[in-house]
């Protein structure tokens, strides 16, 4: 073997969904990447959790009408028992209710089924590098509705150091890695250090949820958001 060989970061990921012919062929497809393990598969929102407290997945590709326990409940659950484990919300919903909802359960992303295999891919791997995914047809509204409340003055963080809000509030913009890098002049892999270590200080698995919690403790304002 290669000395030179590269090692595969792998991200586990568990899908919950109810619909057997999605669930599968979304398994076969993730099954091809080499970066991405397919831990299992759950049938309804109670599967999902025990799943989940059993196998500590990354991802979670959660689906919102599940039988049981719906997806909404679900990713509050997994959410209270594994905080780094972001929840990606894969639904045939874009009502604005239901994004709300799963935004304040914890959810770290959310797309509509509709979405193309290979954008789902690069989503899964974008959510594990810190960065949102989300749909933008139903984006910026809603999370402007669900912060709205929150709004004050900046508050001092006694979390986060200076540069990882700087990281975070360029990230409330909709800046990606590289371009965060490039506006900071520093590398793209010092940025996703950088929202690592948010991560692991504020107890989250996503940008979206640094993002609301920043918010929510007045650390950004609304007016950071695009």
């Amino acid at each position: 073997m290669s000395g030179g060989s590269k090692q595969v970061n792998i991200t586990k990921v568990l899908i919950a969904d109810d619909h057997s012919t999605f669930s599968e062929g979304l398994q076969r497809v993730l099954s091809e990447e080499q970066d991405i393990q397919v831990v299992g598969v759950a049938r309804n929102g109670e599967q999902a959790i025990t799943m989940a407290k059993e196998l500590h997945p990354d991802i979670v590709i959660m689906d919102i009408a599940m039988p049981v326990i719906n997806g909404i409940e679900a990713t509050r659950q997994i959410k209270e028992i594994l905080p780094t484990t972001a929840v990606l919300v894969l639904s045939a919903y874009g009502y604005a209710p239901y994004v709300f909802s799963v935004l304040e359960a914890g959810a770290g992303g959310y797309l509509l089924k509709n979405v193309p295999m290979r954008e789902l891919i690069r989503a899964i791997r974008a959510l594990r590098n810190g960065e949102s995914v989300f749909d933008q047809e139903v984006a910026e509204k809603v999370l402007r509705n669900l912060v709205k409340s929150w709004r004050g003055g900046l508050a001092t963080s006694n979390q986060l150091k200076p540069r990882e809000l700087e990281v975070i509030r360029l990230g409330a913009r909709g800046l990606s890695n590289d371009e965060i890098a490039e506006k900071l002049n520093i590398s793209p892999r010092t940025v996703q250090t950088h929202f690592t270590h948010i991560f692991d200080k504020l107890e989250v698995g996503s940008r979206l949820e640094a993002i609301l919690r920043c918010l929510k403790e007045g650390w950004l304002l609304l007016d950071d958001l695009p």
